[in-house]
């Protein structure tokens, strides 16, 4: 009996301490609850009595060389409703199907939805927004929004890119420079009651947004409109697939235009232009062919999306695709031949209309041949066989170690997104007359980006410049944020070697195959180019001619490039002429002043 009696008191106690340590334990997490967390806590409870809305950031300005305002915003509003709050849903249905010109279904399906806030459209016009405001209809929210507007439409479209419906950058500097140009969104907090419904006069707390930087880039107005003008002027009479300019600052990278035409409109960026449309006379061909190849071409036609399309619509040609260069490229060999010292001006060489490497006969343009001729007509003929010789006489690694040292193996790093790399032959597989055709422009394949920013390096005392278009960063108040740097490499090539280069392309426009870009009393080098695209049976061809001016201390660099232009298509014949048309209107524009000095006599050849 007196063991059970101790035993119980035992478990008693037991019990007993049990309950003390739990009570205790308990005393603890709510001291500590209530002291260390009541912050957290706190800000839980007020966060279920208050609803948030966001108040949008006013994204920052794309503003041009001149201070034109390229990319701005402009007010738009978001229609939301607040369920708990509706009084008359079958009124505010009607209302907003009238004014926002929905249909019915939709409409009722956001109304009824039972949520704390529902959006049903956003980048409603203001007037439409306050029109709706003015009904005072419970439950019915109208915040002012922006949408991003792009005062000149076309405008360099492909370079300036566009935002989404969240005003979030997608393609071009809008997504390059998406961090300096967003902003930081505000909120509006208003108190609610237990059910969600708004307390009355208990007014609301705002965090203000913080408006996005403004983006200052290099690109002037005028000199993009004055070279989209000849673009299209071009295309249009060559009846060309495209149209590609590029214009820079040859000495610090600066980009003042790049012209990709056909462009699109940037205020509707997903509404594919009338180029990149399926070709209806294609698919009426198609069924006059037959129903099996009908239905071919319909099958052909459903799988290219119009994600697809919308894709290519936006695509920047200049970086984002390669392209066989053809004779410009002979810059970037007289370069590395000239610098290596394998050849010199006065060198003498023999053109019969051919040159056979190995077991290949590789032709000159001119199939009669040139004849005699020194290094220095051969550049101003556009001579093939001149140039083989240098590739020859290079040979592979000395080619690649240029290759190498021009930057021309790795990216410009400009600042646009989807840059594309340069396409080449491996060391390894490259023979005698992969060599011999690398050597004039064709078996690889560049971006016309690559190419100005090479031959700008080779032209102005060997830097290697970054290509880009952004300058600086600046506040709504015009202050300074940010100056924005990009790398340059000093010792491309000898100051020699580049103002001998400078002297060369100079005697290609004044006397050879790029006479049709001379302006009379200004000095201006340059090459002309014809080459082929894959597959040679297309017997579709790219016309192109890059130039500088003033020839002595290049401050102007361009390129033009025209993709499969109809009729005549040598690049001295039609493209030359179109860089001529620019240079004469944005020569005097830039300040370059025009010399007094006897015309030059006519080349012998437009032949490239």
């Amino acid at each position: 009996m007196q063991r059970n009696k101790t035993y119980n008191r035992r478990k008693i106690v037991v019990v007993f301490g049990m309950i003390c340590l739990v009570l205790v334990l308990l005393g603890v997490r709510l001291t500590y609850l209530m002291i260390f967390c009541s912050e957290y806590y706190g800000q839980k409870a007020a966060d279920l009595h208050e609803r948030e809305r966001d108040i949008k950031a006013a994204r920052g300005k794309i503003i041009d060389a001149t201070g034109t305002v390229l990319a701005t915003n402009r007010t738009v509003c978001t229609i939301s409703i607040i369920h708990s709050q509706l009084e008359e849903p079958e009124e505010v249905i009607r209302m907003l199907c009238q004014e926002l010109e929905m249909d019915e279904e939709t409409v009722r399906k956001r109304v009824e939805k039972v949520s704390s806030i529902e959006r049903v459209k956003s980048n409603v016009d203001k007037a439409t927004g306050d029109r709706i405001r003015s009904y005072g209809l419970a439950g019915v929210k109208v915040d002012e929004d922006y949408k991003r507007y792009y005062p000149f439409d076309s405008l360099a479209s492909k370079v300036l890119g566009f935002t989404g419906g969240d005003n979030q950058g997608i393609v071009g500097l809008e997504v390059k420079y998406e961090d300096y140009l967003k902003g930081i969104n505000g909120k509006i907090l208003t108190l609610t009651d237990a059910r969600g419904v708004e307390i009355e006069n208990a007014g609301e707390r705002r965090q203000e947004p913080i408006d996005g930087n403004n983006l200052h880039i290099s690109l002037d107005y005028n000199i993009q409109m004055y070279a989209q003008q000849a673009a299209e002027k071009v295309m249009e009479q060559k009846q060309a697939d495209g149209v590609s300019v590029i214009l820079m600052n040859p000495q610090n990278g600066e980009i003042m235009a790049m012209v990709n035409v056909p462009e699109f409109n940037l205020n509707e960026p997903f509404t594919l232009t009338e180029e990149f449309l399926p070709d209806p006379a294609q698919e009426e061909a198609a069924g006059e062919n037959g129903q099996e190849e009908a239905d071919a071409g319909q099958a052909a036609a459903e799988a290219a999306s119009e994600q697809d399309l919308l894709n290519q619509m936006w695509r920047n040609p200049c970086i984002n695709d390669t392209y066989e260069p053809g004779s410009t490229f002979k810059i970037i060999t007289a370069s590395a031949a000239l610098e290596q010292g394998v050849v010199t001006l006065n060198d003498q060489f023999f053109c019969p209309g051919y040159k056979i490497v190995e077991d290949r006969r590789i032709r000159c343009h001119k199939v009669a041949g040139h004849g005699s001729e020194d290094f220095t007509h051969g550049i101003m003929n556009s001579c093939n066989p001149v140039f083989i010789e240098l590739g020859l006489r290079l040979g592979v690694d000395n080619m690649y170690h240029y290759f190498d040292q021009f930057g021309l193996l790795r990216k410009t790093n400009i600042d646009l997104p989807g840059e594309a790399s340069t396409i080449m032959h491996k060391p390894e597989n490259m023979g005698q007359v992969e060599l011999a055709t690398v050597s004039f422009g064709q078996s690889f394949q560049v971006t016309p980006m690559q190419l100005a920013t090479t031959v700008s390096s080779l032209i102005n005392g060997g830097r290697r410049v970054t290509p880009h278009f952004g300058v600086e960063i600046r506040d709504n108040e015009g202050e300074l944020v940010e100056e924005l740097e990009f790398p340059v490499q000093e010792g491309i090539v000898s100051a020699q070697t580049s103002e001998t280069l400078r002297g060369l392309l100079r005697a290609v426009v004044s006397e050879g195959s790029g006479n049709k870009a001379r302006i009379e009393g200004y000095s201006i080098g340059g090459k002309t180019a014809t080459s082929q695209t894959l597959p040679r049976s297309a017997h579709k061809y790219i016309s192109s001619f890059i130039g500088f001016a003033p020839a002595e201390d290049p401050k102007v660099l361009g390129i033009v490039i025209i993709n499969n232009p109809q009729g005549i298509y040598y690049g001295g014949t039609i493209a030359a002429p179109v860089m001529k048309e620019i240079f004469s209107n944005i020569l005097p524009y830039l300040g370059i002043e025009r010399a007094e000095a006897a015309p030059p006599k006519e080349g012998e050849n437009d032949g490239e």
